[in-house]
């Protein structure tokens, strides 16, 4: 069986950008689904990394950006899915997980060959990532319910390519076999 990680994109946010109001709706809709899913890979001893943009902050660190964000109007929306003790965060400056940052280098180091994708934004971030995770040979899950989105008919449109260009196995986070 692959050696698994859970990768939460982007969920550490201000929200204080365009399209902001609009994904700040489906954040709520789905944080109970992305909570469930980081609570279960920390049950199943699953590696949970954070990768997050770091909103053009180059001399900050992850406890920055959190304190940043918990201290901000939108808190609420950060604080029941914030990093844990054990969990890894990896900055990133574009919309990849992979571009410009360790994190191929520390799935290898540790020997994840499959990734769970949840977070934000499907059509964007999640779709991005997952190719890249693809191009690398990595399995691709996606926790569909545990993502927000901007345009719900665009993301319904990026998961069925991760599903079919990508060969990306779409799960909902109550699944079994999510992991």
């Amino acid at each position: 069986m692959a050696k698994k990680a859970l990768i939460v994109v982007d969920m550490i946010n201000t929200y204080d950008h365009p399209d902001a109001e609009v994904l700040r709706e489906s954040v709520r809709e789905v944080l109970p689904n992305v909570r469930r899913v980081i609570e279960r890979a920390r049950a199943e001893d699953i590696a949970v990394i954070y990768v997050n943009d770091n909103f053009g902050l180059w001399r900050s660190h992850h406890d920055e950006l959190l304190d940043k964000v918990l201290s901000g109007p939108h808190a609420d929306l950060v604080a029941p899915i914030r990093p844990g003790g054990d969990s890894l965060f990896v900055v990133k400056a574009r919309h990849s997980i992979f571009y410009d940052t360790p994190l191929e280098y520390l799935l290898r180091q540790r020997g994840i060959e499959s990734v769970v994708l949840c977070g934000q934004v499907t059509e964007q971030c999640i779709l991005y990532s997952a190719l890249d995770a693809h191009i690398r040979h990595l399995q691709v899950v996606v926790a569909e319910d545990a993502c927000a989105s901007i345009h719900g008919d665009l993301a319904e449109a990026a998961l069925q390519m991760m599903k079919r260009n990508m060969r990306a196995r779409l799960a909902l986070s109550t699944d079994d076999d999510l992991f």
